[in-house]
């Protein structure tokens, strides 16, 4: 099918530059872009989304442990050098 596009005249020369280098077409060339392109779009939307881990347990800090200190925190691990 034929078809006119109006391209960048910088990337127009690129890519029959490239197609030259590759001995293939302008049109081949022009072709994988866009399929790769689509093919793109594609598994893009295969994506699932990602399920993090959520901790259910019992716990939590020790009474008296400021979690916005590093010392405290530090501290209650028996880290602190």
């Amino acid at each position: 099918m034929k078809t006119t596009l109006n391209l960048n005249d910088q990337l127009l020369a690129e890519a029959k530059a490239l197609a030259a280098k590759q001995r293939t077409s302008l049109t081949s060339l022009i072709e994988e872009g866009l399929k790769l392109r689509l093919r793109a779009q594609a598994d893009a939307g295969k994506q699932r989304p990602v399920k993090l881990p959520v901790f259910k347990g019992r716990g939590g800090l020790l009474a008296g442990v400021n979690p916005l200190s590093n010392k405290d925190l530090l501290e209650a691990l028996g880290d602190d050098p």
